[in-house]
C-alpha cells in the first residue's frame, strides 16, 4: 500500500490503525484536530517503526480542511494507497435534546467527509490502478439509536455500493462494523462503562487487525469478533419492532 491516510488518528481506533500500519512498514498520514497529540504520535511512529509520518491538523466538519485532506489524496509524491475513514464520535444526546448545530457537525464529520474523501481517493486510486478504502461503520448501523446509527448505516450502505462500483479496477472498499471497543469513544455517553460486563468489550487491536486483514482480502465488509458477528446478524434478521424496543432503553450515542 505504501502510504496510508488515517482520519481521527490521534486516539482510539485511529491511533491503533496508525501503529499497526506503521509496524507493517507503511508510511502514514495522520489526520485529526489536535496538533500536539498528532505530532507526538508521528514522532513515536517514526522512531519506533522507521517510517514517514505526516501530520495534517484538520477539523473535518469544515470544508476548507476537507479540501486540504483531498489535496493530499491527490498528491503524486508518496501517493496514498489506503484511506482509513475513521473520524467519528458519539453525540451523547437524543435528536430532540441535541442542538441542530451539533447534529450538523456530526453529519459533516461522519457522512460528508467520508463521501468527499472517498470520491477523491477512489478516483486517484483507479487512475493509478490500485488502492483500498476502509470506512468505519458500527453495529449501531442496524439499530434505531438516533442520528449516530443513521450516519453509520449510511457509511455501511455507501461502502457496499462503492465496493460494487470499484469491481474490476483493482481498488477495493471495505466497511468495518465494530461493536463496543475499549477506547475513549464512550466518554460522551451517559453510561458508566465500569458497569459494562467485560464480555461485551472488544479490543482495538482485534478490530484493527481484523479490519486490515479484510482489506488485504478485498472483502466488502467485516464485523470483528464472533460475538459481534452474532449480534450484527441478530440485529439484521430480528423484527424491527424488537430491535427498536431493545435499543430504546440504551444510552444515546
Amino acid at each position: 500500500m505504501g502510504t496510508a491516510l488515517i482520519t481521527g488518528a490521534s486516539s482510539g481506533l485511529g491511533e491503533e490503525f496508525a501503529w499497526q500500519l506503521a509496524t507493517a512498514k507503511h508510511n502514514v498520514v495522520l489526520v485529526a484536530r489536535r496538533r500536539e497529540k498528532l505530532e507526538h504520535l508521528a514522532n513515536k511512529l517514526e522512531q519506533a517503526c522507521g517510517v514517514r509520518a505526516e501530520v495534517i491538523v484538520a477539523d473535518l466538519s469544515a470544508k476548507q480542511y476537507r479540501q486540504e485532506v483531498q489535496h493530499r489524496l491527490r498528491a503524486s509524491r508518496y501517493p496514498v494507497g489506503l484511506l482509513v475513514n475513521n473520524a467519528g464520535f458519539g453525540l451523547g444526546s437524543s435528536f430532540l435534546e441535541n442542538s441542530l448545530e451539533d447534529e450538523n457537525y456530526g453529519l459533516d464529520v461522519m457522512v460528508r467527509a467520508v463521501m468527499e474523501l472517498c470520491h477523491t481517493a477512489a478516483r486517484e486510486m483507479v487512475g493509478r490502478g490500485r488502492g483500498a478504502i476502509l470506512n468505519v461503520s458500527s453495529v449501531a448501523s442496524e439499530t434505531g439509536m438516533g442520528t449516530y446509527s443513521a450516519h453509520k448505516a449510511w457509511v455501511r450502505s455507501f461502502s457496499e455500493g462503492l465496493a460494487e462500483e470499484l469491481k474490476g479496477t483493482n481498488v477495493t472498499c471495505t466497511a468495518v462494523v465494530p461493536g463496543m471497543v475499549r477506547t475513549h469513544f464512550h466518554d460522551n455517553f451517559v453510561l458508566d462503562t465500569s458497569q459494562v460486563p467485560p464480555v461485551v468489550w472488544v479490543s482495538a487491536d482485534t478490530v484493527v487487525s481484523e479490519s486490515l486483514r479484510a482489506v488485504s482480502r478485498g472483502k466488502t465488509w467485516v464485523v470483528p469478533s464472533l460475538k459481534y458477528k452474532v449480534t450484527d446478524t441478530l440485529s439484521r434478521v430480528s423484527p424491527r419492532r424488537i430491535v427498536r424496543y431493545v435499543t430504546r432503553h440504551l444510552p444515546h450515542v
